[in-house]
């Protein structure tokens, strides 16, 4: 079942990438502090998360930032590996935090996981974002197809 707006954002280990090496790092300590817009992809270097949906954010970033966003983060069912490679071949530097939930668990846990074995890509997120206050999602955009309510627009809207 789905995460709904009001509970607490899910404190499992992902991994991110720190000078080339993966860190563990908790969901509830990235995630659970300021204000923070998460965004969930299907997968790193795919279409529309390459030439949009990321895009989007790391555009919109500073805007973000005047409307009291603290933190920034995209999580996709990739290694931290991919997600190092696919924030810098977009040059996010450090206005992102990339999250890498390679084994899908915090995927699992928001309740947000889909199949697409059909399309020979396995479990992967839906895609995403939520507005997250101190740790508890105040907002949560889920997308059915396509990028509309996930978008960077879309979040800024909202705030």
């Amino acid at each position: 079942m789905p995460i709904t707006v009001g509970e607490q954002v899910p404190d499992v280990e992902v991994r991110t990438l720190v000078q080339g090496a993966p860190v563990v790092v908790r969901t509830g300590e990235v995630l659970g502090r300021g204000r923070v817009v998460l965004f969930a992809v299907p997968g790193a270097f795919t279409p529309t998360c390459s030439d949009h949906h990321l895009p989007g954010f790391i555009l919109r970033r500073d805007e973000l930032a005047e409307k009291g966003v603290d933190t920034v983060a995209c999580l996709s069912v990739n290694d931290a590996y991919v997600m190092g490679a696919w924030g810098r071949s977009q040059r996010v530097e450090d206005t992102i935090v990339m999250l890498g939930d390679g084994n899908g668990e915090f995927t699992r846990a928001m309740g947000l996981e889909v199949d697409l074995a059909g399309a020979g890509l396995g479990l992967r997120s839906k895609r995403y974002a939520a507005i997250i206050e101190d740790g508890i999602i105040t907002s949560l955009f889920v997308e059915s197809a396509g990028l509309d309510v996930s978008s960077a627009e879309s979040v800024l809207k909202a705030l």
